[in-house]
């Protein structure tokens, strides 16, 4: 009788166990979506036609919920920003469908600014407001990537 108590117990145990182990799987499968699908959108929609001087850019977001976007100009000058999204307090969206500014703002300085081979010397900054131009966000395609940012601010909550 103790016997098929603790056969009980220990499956109840396993099932528990697997359960639990498929869950955690599953919030890692739905962060990684989130990840995906959030780069491929920044990256797919960045307008890199708002400056003129661009070269390339470099945009990105990862598992530490960390927004990083890095800039290189014709003449060598590179940006660099870089934003936790638990430190970010609004997200607007300005413009229309086929053009527009995604507007990040946190409450204090925490947006870090780098300058490198910038002609006036290397800077180091911190600001509140990081301004992404964009293109061809359409309400639907806005609002999922909203959402992305949202979910990834909450979990390093």
């Amino acid at each position: 009788m103790i016997r098929s108590i603790i056969l009980k117990r220990k499956k109840r145990f396993l099932v528990f166990s697997f359960v639990l182990t498929g869950l955690a799987g599953l919030c890692f499968v739905v962060e990684q979506d989130w990840l995906n699908w959030s780069n491929q959108c920044l990256t797919a929609s960045y307008d890199a036609t708002a400056d003129t001087k661009l070269k390339k850019f470099e945009i990105s977001l990862n598992q530490e919920a960390f927004l990083r976007l890095r800039k290189t100009y014709q003449n060598g000058k590179q940006e660099y920003f870089s934003l936790q999204l638990q430190q970010l307090d609004d997200l607007n969206y300005l413009g229309n469908n086929y053009k527009g500014t995604l507007r990040l703002k946190t409450k204090e300085d925490d947006i870090i600014v780098q300058t490198y081979n910038d002609r006036k010397g290397n800077i180091d900054t911190m600001a509140t407001v990081l301004d992404i131009p964009l293109k061809n966000m359409e309400p639907e395609r806005l609002d999922s990537l909203q959402q992305a940012i949202n979910f990834l601010k909450a979990k390093g909550l």
